[in-house]
């Protein structure tokens, strides 16, 4: 058991809270500038835009696997043990960029981070349960952390052209990303972790974690998540070729319409605590799912004309979606589980991530318009929607959720 001190909400606990809200920063800065890196790679390497996309499918795929594959190191070695060592990967690898040149090296490198992000990240999110109080404390959290997150995503496409701007090669953005993974590692090892309990049963490992697949709970939050990534990586992926046919008198709002996006995402996350405090968490997913799925559904009845406007607002809506269902996945399992709770919805994640723009691709390459694109897209923003409004209607997790508060959380206290 935890003495309360642990358990967080102290003193204690904030640099913990800081870590966690900085790693999230830290590779967001990488992940989400692939936008504005992939342009220089096609000047600098000639490549096909298949090619090129690497930079983005990559890393997915080993974030994807390093969450299912290694998921469970946080439950088996510890929180501590497993964010250094994921940070070293990730810092190092990062690091390498400012030594090479090829682009199967820097491709190579990207791997390398991706199994680093997985491995800290999952670390990370087993955290937040430590040094949360209830699953409501979690999920409002969880939305902070996100919004750091965003920050991040932010901040990593705008440090890319102000390189740029200066002369300064793109590589220097994984660069600083190393410099400030050194600081993270170092922070990392000076913090004091709340104690973890092991589960009652045999060592957490690999199989443990195949046997948590077919829980209905994992399940049911990943195959939502999986539905959320796929609408909002079409946003960051897609909306720039899905205005680029925009001709009217708001033109200037195209070339900004990605920041704004991100900007109103990010400011979305922050307020999200004070949005879940106010109202039941399934009745704000619903609205907001619906919220997206009207604004795609309106970029598409009035073409980019319309995109303009509702594709960079509906990060409003996209903002709390994802970390109170990432959350809530989470919660539905004990700490001492976390960590392998956490790689699979990552692997699910991260799938989404790869998988959903090319899809898109696909189906456009496939009828000769990005709009058909966004016609798969809005799809999955209906599923999405439908898949919520039974959760508010059934709360299939509500019953498991009050067990946690009612026992893991308490035993805390």
């Amino acid at each position: 058991m935890r003495n309360p001190t642990d358990a967080g909400g102290s003193p204690g606990a904030l640099p913990i809270k800081a870590l966690t809200c900085m790693m999230f920063f830290t590779f967001a800065m990488t992940t989400d500038a692939v936008g504005s890196v992939i342009p220089e790679l096609l000047r600098e390497y000639d490549l096909t835009l298949t090619a090129a996309g690497a930079f983005h499918y990559v890393p997915m795929i080993s974030i994807a696997a390093g969450g299912l594959a290694l998921g469970f190191l946080a439950d088996r070695a510890g929180r501590k043990a497993t964010i250094i060592g994921g940070l070293v990967a990730y810092g190092a690898s990062s690091l390498l960029f400012a030594f090479g040149s090829a682009f199967a090296f820097f491709v190579l490198l990207l791997g390398v981070a991706g199994i680093g992000v997985s491995v800290f990240k999952v670390g990370a999110l087993a955290l937040i349960g430590d040094i949360s109080r209830s699953t409501r404390a979690h999920t409002a959290f969880m939305n902070t952390v996100e919004g750091f997150f965003a920050v991040g995503a932010i901040a990593g496409p705008a440090i890319v052209a102000t390189l740029l701007a200066a002369g300064i090669s793109w590589k220097y953005l994984y660069v600083l990303a190393a410099v400030i993974c050194g600081a993270l590692i170092v922070t990392a090892a000076a913090v004091r972790y709340p104690r973890t309990e092991k589960p009652p049963r045999a060592t957490p490992g690999f199989s443990h974690t195949l046997t948590m697949l077919r829980n209905p709970y994992a399940l049911g939050f990943s195959a939502l998540i999986m539905l959320y990534v796929a609408v909002e990586v079409a946003i960051y992926v897609w909306m720039p070729t899905y205005l680029a046919s925009y001709s009217g008198s708001a033109g200037s709002l195209v070339a900004y319409a990605l920041t704004i996006f991100f900007v109103l995402r990010a400011a979305g996350r922050f307020l999200g605590a004070w949005v879940l405090g106010r109202a039941s968490w399934r009745t704000v997913l619903a609205a907001f799912s619906l919220a997206i799925l009207l604004c795609f559904a309106g970029s598409l009845y009035g073409g980019p004309a319309y995109g303009v406007y509702l594709l960079p607002l509906s990060g409003l809506f996209m903002s709390i979606v994802y970390p109170t269902l990432n959350s809530k996945g989470i919660s539905c399992f004990t700490r001492a589980e976390h960590g392998a709770v956490a790689g699979i919805i990552l692997f699910f994640t991260a799938f989404a991530a790869a998988v959903g723009p090319l899809a898109m691709a696909a189906v456009s390459d496939a009828f000769g318009d990005i709009r058909f694109g966004f016609v798969l897209a809005t799809g999955f923003a209906l599923l999405l929607f439908i898949g919520t409004l039974a959760n508010w209607r059934y709360d299939p997790a509500g019953r498991r959720l009050a067990e946690i508060d009612g026992a893991d959380y308490a035993a805390a206290q």
